[in-house]
């Protein structure tokens, strides 16, 4: 930013091109054709050390952009795949198997949840979810959260 100085200054112009450096006196100031002074920046008019006007500071956000999004995605779904496994127990209702499972599994409907619960039931284990291992072991814990018996294997083929 340049603003001149409507009073003129006692400085010759040798005077002002020889103040190259920035803790020289005069730096920051530049001689004009109309013989005024023009001011570059406020360190020409503070004279001694310190004070100055700075750049304007470039802010740098580290949010994840939308391709380390989809890295993650990708990299979840290149990830072996792991079976989510629903044991059959003595203890719990079919009603109440039926709701933890749509509870805890994303996207669970009802006929989805009524028939790995029934096959639980009569084959003594069925499969739930066939998905990356890390969130195989979430599922499973919060299937054990809620009581069920629940485990997790390795897929063999893929999802």
């Amino acid at each position: 930013m340049e603003a001149a100085l409507s009073s003129p200054l006692a400085l010759s112009p040798n005077h002002v091109f020889n103040a190259s450096n920035p803790g020289d006196r005069n730096y920051g100031f530049r001689y004009s054709r109309s013989r005024s002074v023009v001011i570059m920046s406020a360190a020409g008019a503070v004279i001694g050390k310190g004070g100055g006007v700075l750049d304007r500071p470039t802010i740098e956000t580290t949010s994840p952009s939308r391709q380390s999004e989809f890295d993650l995605r990708k990299s979840r779904k290149t990830s072996p795949p792991y079976r989510v496994l629903l044991h059959n127990d003595n203890y719990n209702k079919r009603e109440y198997v039926v709701q933890v499972l749509m509870k805890v599994i994303p996207g669970m409907t009802l006929d989805n949840a009524v028939n790995i619960m029934q096959e639980a039931h009569y084959n003594g284990m069925a499969v739930v979810i066939v998905c990356a291992q890390v969130d195989a072991e979430d599922h499973c814990m919060q299937l054990r959260g809620n009581g069920l018996l629940s485990s997790i294997e390795p897929a063999d083929g893929g999802c």
